[in-house]
């Protein structure tokens, strides 16, 4: 029986705004408490069929969740404790069963002088490793690669305070192309964010932030925050915000008041090509997020529903395929996304290292 991981790769992601996605790269795929012991999920990334479970004795592992007997789904049977100790996923239709790395354990229609050699049998594994609380996902454009990626998952400065203050998901209904643009779009805020304690329609002001490339995409260097946004003065002090953009679809927004920080981390990772899942997830040892924690909490929900409404309102249009516009500064940081985006892509199908298109640049926008 042919091993899954011997199918061809698939082809190349296309170039297009709004379609295929980054291959080799390294996703979001949960919070580490999302994943008990001894339990499983039926998950989907980038449009592939993924089991995601935590063995008995904590290992994080992703297998396809497709048996290659008939094709029934993993996830839906139950884990195996093996003799050795080990645990293993039992398909609901035959009972052949699966180890975290993939392998076939047992073929129970077998008989005992079957010279059938069940090592041939394996599922595909996905590397995935649990850092700073989350649980990673190494997405390869080719199975046959799925081995050791060539680099570990993104490090996120600014984890501090012990678990996340606050957690929120949503799912948009579009492609991650379009999702990533809501991360990185500045001047959506005063329409879109109309809030007491952010900022209002009428209080816009000219910005000038400088960006520097950084790994994998850009960021917006160092600066003392916007004067019309109200939330940051809860922090107390003069803080100080760095904003970074990261390939695949990661941004985080670090802030610093003298010692104590607050790291903020929006993480899309797509679903398929018509559904992304928005990650929202804050650290900080700063004395606000446990004497304010109610409102605090209230406020990044109501935050983050706002954008999820305003994408609501673009899937119609999105469904239409329209061309899109880039106009002036403000989109500049979507122009970038999608150059690195090619850019990536390109490097992964060619065999070479990733040459960053964003330069040194100060941007100039309205907000």
């Amino acid at each position: 029986m042919p091993d899954d991981a011997s199918k061809p790769a698939k082809p190349a992601a296309a170039d297009k705004f709004g379609e295929g996605f980054v291959w080799d790269a390294w996703y979001v795929a949960a919070l580490s408490p999302d994943l008990k012991p001894g339990t499983k999920s039926k998950r989907e990334y980038l449009g592939e069929p993924v089991l995601l479970g935590r063995t008995r004795a904590g290992q994080v592992y992703a297998i396809r969740d497709i048996c290659p007997h008939r094709a029934a789904a993993l996830s839906a049977g139950r884990l195996h404790r093996e003799a050795d100790g080990t645990d293993s996923v039992e398909c609901p239709y035959h009972g052949w069963r699966f180890g975290p790395d993939g392998a076939c354990t047992a073929i129970p229609s077998l008989t005992a002088d079957s010279d059938f050699d069940i090592a041939k049998v394996r599922v595909r594994r996905y590397p995935t490793v649990e850092s700073q609380g989350l649980v990673w996902i190494w997405m390869s454009s080719d199975p046959r690669f799925d081995g050791q990626p060539p680099e570990p998952p993104p490090v996120i400065p600014g984890v501090v305070g012990g678990k996340p203050k606050l957690v929120d998901h949503l799912d948009y209904d579009i492609h991650i192309d379009h999702a990533v643009l809501g991360l990185i779009d500045p001047a959506h805020g005063p329409y879109v964010h109309q809030q007491w304690w952010w900022r209002t329609k009428t209080s816009q002001h000219e910005k000038n932030k400088r960006f520097a490339p950084s790994e994998a995409g850009f960021t917006m260097v160092r600066h003392e925050p916007s004067k019309n946004s109200k939330a940051y003065a809860i922090l107390g002090g003069e803080p100080l915000t760095e904003i970074t953009f990261r390939l695949p679809g990661l941004r985080w927004e670090h802030v610093t008041v003298g010692k104590k920080q607050v790291l903020a981390l929006s993480a899309m990772t797509p679903i398929n090509a018509h559904k992304t899942r928005m990650n929202q997830i804050m650290w900080s040892d700063h004395w606000a997020f446990t004497a304010l924690y109610p409102i605090i909490r209230i406020a990044a929900r109501a935050f983050l529903r706002q954008d999820g409404r305003i994408v609501e309102n673009q899937t119609p249009g999105l469904k239409c395929n329209p061309p899109l516009m880039w106009v002036g500064d403000a989109d500049q940081q979507a122009r970038w996304y999608h150059q690195c985006k090619r850019e990536w892509n390109a490097s992964r199908r060619e065999g070479r290292p990733f040459v960053n298109p964003v330069k040194d640049q100060t941007l100039r926008w309205r907000t």
